[in-house]
């Protein structure tokens, strides 16, 4: 591998830098693939690429469960422990990147990274790009464990996407940045995610703090964001709104109704979302 590290944006961070164009923020969106079973996952997915009555998300990020999920709060928790239970594979991805790029919007995916190791980095990249996928969003990986993941990134070309947080030391956040390819994933909740009932001060400042650090970064911002207003909030200092919880928790409701197949919640989830992060301050 080159010691220069490829910079320039893959399909998700040119999907941001589009949104910013429109003068808004993009709409970033996580759904675990597997959940309620891999083939109502993937119908989930399209409807969050393709919105119902207004646009979907920008950019899907397709979570993988995890049998040891440390950093996800209950909602997801659950619906990925019952995935598993169905028996999502790792290799379900694939399919999920596959049937969000058809729908239109641009998959990542977000894994431990303990997943990619047992099914072989370079393997996974591959067949992640063969399948369409932009990039891999790794919270468990920091640039400094990544060497094997970076050499495999410039070699299928996908995006690199680290974290930071409140607690990043300056140093931590300009070398992450540095590290990134594509844009940066912001997390400003300490400890598991989870939608949140108002936005929190931290979200603006850490964004704040990196781009006094290294202009001109891409962020996407992951704030527990649950409701459109929320995101529309979030939008008028980030560059990308990511929502997970708000979205899995209308499938675990229908599928405790008895109607897993039911994504009407949903889709009303996605266009309030999608027309946050659209909404003029």
């Amino acid at each position: 591998m080159s010691n220069e590290l490829t910079r320039e944006p893959g399909a998700s961070g040119r999907a941001i830098a589009a949104a910013k164009q429109e003068g808004r923020a993009a709409f970033i969106g996580y759904l675990p693939v597997g959940y309620p079973s891999v083939d109502l996952s993937l119908a989930a997915m399209t409807l969050l690429s393709q919105g119902h009555r207004s646009a979907g998300a920008d950019i899907v990020e397709i979570g993988i469960p995890y049998s040891d999920p440390m950093m996800d709060g209950p909602v997801i928790q659950r619906a990925g422990t019952e995935a598993l239970r169905a028996g999502v594979r790792t290799r379900d991805v694939f399919a999920a990147a596959e049937a969000v790029a058809a729908a239109g919007a641009v998959p990542v995916t977000m894994t431990y990274w303990n997943l990619v190791e047992q099914y072989g980095v370079d393997a996974f990249a591959r067949d992640f790009a063969n399948a369409g996928g932009a990039g891999l969003i790794t919270p468990d990986l920091t640039p400094d464990e990544a060497e094997e993941w970076l050499a495999a990134s410039e070699k299928y070309d996908l995006e690199r996407i680290f974290l930071v947080a409140p607690s990043s030391t300056d140093e931590r956040i300009v070398s992450t940045v540095q590290h990134c390819r594509g844009w940066v994933y912001a997390t400003a909740v300490m400890g598991v995610t989870g939608t949140r009932s108002s936005t929190s001060a931290a979200g603006a400042d850490l964004v704040a703090r990196v781009r006094e650090l290294v202009p001109d970064t891409l962020i996407g911002l992951g704030l527990g964001v649950s409701d459109g207003d929320q995101a529309a909030t979030v939008a008028q200092y980030a560059d990308a709104v990511i929502v997970g919880s708000a979205l899995v928790k209308t499938l675990l409701a229908a599928a405790d109704a008895g109607t897993p197949e039911d994504l009407t919640e949903m889709a009303r989830v996605v266009d309030d979302l999608a027309e946050g992060v659209r909404r003029r301050p």
